[in-house]
């Protein structure tokens, strides 16, 4: 999926990227960077979709997301 079209997901159900990362337990720049690269990894994509077909539906993607306890990463270096 193309960062562009992540956006166009994430924007029909008023999501950002911002919000995006807090769900999936990302750093938002980490999730920016892919911009340059202009394609997002296999997984990023999925769950972005997966969201946002959830959103659609009418169902509660985020209490469904709680079911999964967000570890933190330790920095690299």
């Amino acid at each position: 999926m193309t960062y562009s079209d992540f956006l166009a997901e994430l924007q029909r159900i008023g999501l950002s990227v911002r919000a995006f990362a807090e769900l999936v337990g990302m750093n938002p720049n980490s999730l920016s960077n892919y911009a340059s690269h202009g394609e997002l990894p296999t997984h990023i994509a999925l769950i972005a979709v997966l969201i946002v077909g959830i959103a659609e539906k009418g169902g509660d993607y985020r209490q469904i997301m709680s079911k999964v306890v967000l570890t933190p990463k330790k920095p690299r270096g």
